[in-house]
């Protein structure tokens, strides 16, 4: 039964129980012990399919940053590239379609891209990929300008609730976790949640949605938590709760309460992982896993997550793909809930 409650208490409500999953189209599970073949053996791409300064973004720059530093590319070297549009659809497809059997494509994904399958109802979907793994976590920020008449989390849902259509809120991608939080939040807050998703606008990057709240082009709004960070240490923006169980530096030096410490039985957090092309070999695979197991592994890498205030979320290999599979499931039972699936 689905619960109004997202409750994503690391590490283990994150994971749910799911049955077998693809790992890619026409690929099967690399056996255990499976020897990895050199690897890289040229440029390393990751693919960010989003606009810059978003979470995606970030995360594959956190990667390349990472690999290089912790010298793990095999003399080899890492580029970012960010193909943008349809919560992240364009750029699956992409990788589906166009590099299939190259292992030196990989892209960075999330809860985010479940919801973009569905809602631009995309042929290609996350069962396509070969899985490799899940990295981070992380809660959302709901967010109001500094001059914002609202200053706690119960006067915007109050007002949501008095007039739904009446605020207008941005995010990243339709169908998204952004977006699936402000249907959650009118939901727990007594508004019709079909209304207020749709007062919701959906941009490409953080960049853009930042740029929006600012302009006032839109008067609340919802993002991982790093993204907004850098605006509520300035003060620009209010910082009304965040979506973990409990409250969290949001980025003013105190805690920010929580959604369910503001009085709503509301929790949601922010998955991201790796994924690559179809169709990759046994060792392969094996050496894209033992690649970014190595990441994982690296001082490096835990400095990224301190410095980005990520929870570490890892799984790799076939513990990746059995999850990859269970929030499909789960994120479009959410999604027809609030009325975008």
């Amino acid at each position: 039964m689905l619960r109004r409650s997202l409750a994503v208490a690391l590490p283990a409500a994150l994971l749910l129980t799911a049955g077998c999953a693809n790992q890619s189209v026409g690929d099967s599970p690399a056996p255990a012990g499976s020897s990895a073949v050199a690897y890289p053996t040229k440029t390393l791409q990751i693919m960010a399919p989003a606009g810059a300064g978003g979470g995606w973004d970030t995360t594959a720059r956190s990667m390349q940053k990472t690999l290089q530093e912790a010298k793990l590319l095999n003399g080899q070297s890492a580029e970012v590239r960010n193909v943008t549009g349809a919560g992240g659809t364009i750029g699956l497809a992409e990788l589906v379609t166009s590099h299939q059997k190259d292992a030196h494509q990989l892209m960075v994904t999330g809860l985010v891209m479940i919801g973009g399958v569905v809602t631009n109802k995309s042929p290609v979907d996350l069962g396509k990929t070969t899985p490799i793994a899940t990295l981070t976590a992380e809660s959302e920020v709901v967010v109001v300008r500094s001059d914002s008449k609202y200053t706690s989390l119960k006067q915007l849902v109050d007002d949501v609730k008095a007039n739904p259509t009446g605020v207008k809120w941005g995010g990243g991608s339709a169908g998204g976790t952004d977006h699936i939080l402000v249907g959650l939040l009118a939901k727990a807050g007594g508004a019709d949640p079909k209304v207020v998703a749709k007062q919701y606008i959906a941009y490409s990057g953080g960049g853009e949605t930042k740029a929006a709240l600012l302009s006032g082009d839109v008067s609340v709004a919802v993002s991982s938590t790093s993204e907004f960070a850098d605006l509520v240490k300035a003060g620009t923006v209010r910082a009304l709760a965040v979506s973990s169980a409990k409250g969290e530096d949001a980025g003013a030096g105190t805690p920010a309460p929580s959604i369910k410490e503001s009085g709503y039985d509301l929790e949601l957090m922010n998955w991201r992982g790796v994924a690559a092309p179809p169709g990759l070999s046994a060792g392969e695979r094996a050496a894209v896993i033992k690649l970014i197991d190595d990441l994982h592994a690296s001082q490096q890498w835990k400095a990224e997550l301190t410095a980005k205030k990520w929870q570490d979320f890892y799984k790799s290999g076939d513990d990746a793909a059995a999850f990859f599979a269970s929030e499909s499931t789960r994120i479009k039972a959410v999604l027809t809930e609030i009325g975008l699936g």
